[in-house]
């Protein structure tokens, strides 16, 4: 089946069946290898990427339920030669150390930037526990988003998260 996507603001036309996850479209279809393929089970976060703004796991978003939205990859966030403000974060805070889990955190973090208002450590902790980084440079993690917050200007709480 022939579909259009919208993917990182530019529309592409793929032929896949409407049940083949959107990860193996976006990597084997299109060429955008960001997100990674971890567990395929919604348990690592490795593979998440944006529709309509909010985060989703590819690997269980069949490719049919994004026809019409807009996706958006870590390849839409800012490219080598000019990272995005969290890219850059965590490239400062060295928060990579195999970088497999890299794209999907950025991404889980981007989204946590995007919807404004108070960001405090424990809506930063909160908000990340979904992704999982095997190599166990959560704390780097966490300081990048940190960085990230207070050089976008999002604003800032010492509250504890609100359920």
């Amino acid at each position: 089946m022939t579909m259009t996507l919208t993917i990182n603001g530019a529309e592409h036309r793929v032929d896949a069946e409407p049940d083949t996850p959107l990860l193996y479209v976006l990597r084997d279809d299109l060429g955008l290898n960001g997100a990674k393929y971890g567990c395929g089970l919604g348990q690592c976060g490795a593979c998440t990427v944006h529709v309509d703004g909010r985060p989703v796991f590819s690997c269980l978003t069949p490719v049919a339920a994004v026809q019409g939205r807009r996706v958006t990859t870590v390849e839409g966030l800012g490219s080598p030669g000019n990272l995005g403000p969290l890219q850059q974060a965590f490239e400062q805070e060295q928060a990579a150390q195999c970088g497999y889990c890299i794209a999907g955190m950025i991404m889980r973090a981007q989204a946590l930037l995007d919807r404004g208002g108070p960001i405090s450590d424990a809506d930063i902790r909160n908000h990340m526990q979904t992704n999982l980084c095997r190599c166990g440079t959560h704390m780097r993690i966490l300081r990048a988003v940190r960085r990230a917050v207070d050089a976008t200007g999002a604003r800032t709480s010492s509250l504890e998260a609100k359920p």
